[in-house]
């Protein structure tokens, strides 16, 4: 009979390994595009300019498709990149395909909806295994579980005291009030300030 871990093990090693092939494969049509772009950018701008667009957006849209590509292959802020993305291929079928009746243009703009609901659903599902999401997530996690630790032997520490001093006050001896506060601060980036996290509309979990 199979072990039900071991295969639930399998299927997490499975997903792990699409999620990065998915994140890859969308990735590399806009790292190709960037650095095409970077090395023609004359011809990039006559292109952008022919759509009515004003010129000057050639560098700025190459530099996008490469670093944001670069992005979302190594998983760096991928829900924020993923959307930013959807929106792009959205925007570049209104902008320059938007002629249906020609065949190419209308292949064309079926490929960009295509791609832009792939990213949707990288932005809505988020598999970040193998990427520097997944890394910050771990790294806040094993924070929150010092911290959870912390609480711990404080409030250990804070019944230990009160059980000495309820023994004590049975025996009739006089013990001193004292007022002690725990505070639990972290201090992540080294910086001495404490740290105060706040949750990105984009970030995970």
């Amino acid at each position: 009979m199979r072990d039900p871990a071991s295969g639930l093990r399998e299927k997490t090693a499975m997903n792990t390994v699409a999620a990065l092939a998915g994140r890859v494969l969308l990735a590399i049509l806009f790292i190709v595009s960037g650095v095409g772009k970077l090395f023609d950018l004359s011809g990039t701008n006559a292109m952008i300019t022919a759509a009515g667009l004003p010129s000057g957006l050639a560098l700025p849209v190459a530099l996008f498709e490469l670093l944001g590509g670069l992005a979302i292959a190594l998983g760096f802020m991928t829900r924020l990149f993923a959307i930013l993305f959807a929106g792009f291929c959205l925007l570049a079928t209104l902008l320059f395909h938007r002629n249906l009746a020609d065949t190419m243009q209308a292949t064309m703009a079926l490929k960009n909806l295509s791609i832009a609901g792939g990213f949707l659903c990288l932005f809505a599902h988020s598999q970040m295994r193998w990427s520097y999401d997944s890394m910050r997530l771990a790294r806040k996690g094993e924070i929150a579980t010092r911290e959870a630790e912390q609480r711990t032997r404080e409030a250990e520490l804070r019944a230990a005291r009160a059980e000495g001093h309820a023994s004590a006050l049975a025996n009739g001896q006089t013990v001193p009030v004292t007022d002690t506060t725990y505070v639990t601060a972290t201090d992540i980036d080294g910086d001495g300030v404490v740290d105060r996290p706040r949750r990105k509309w984009w970030s995970v979990g």
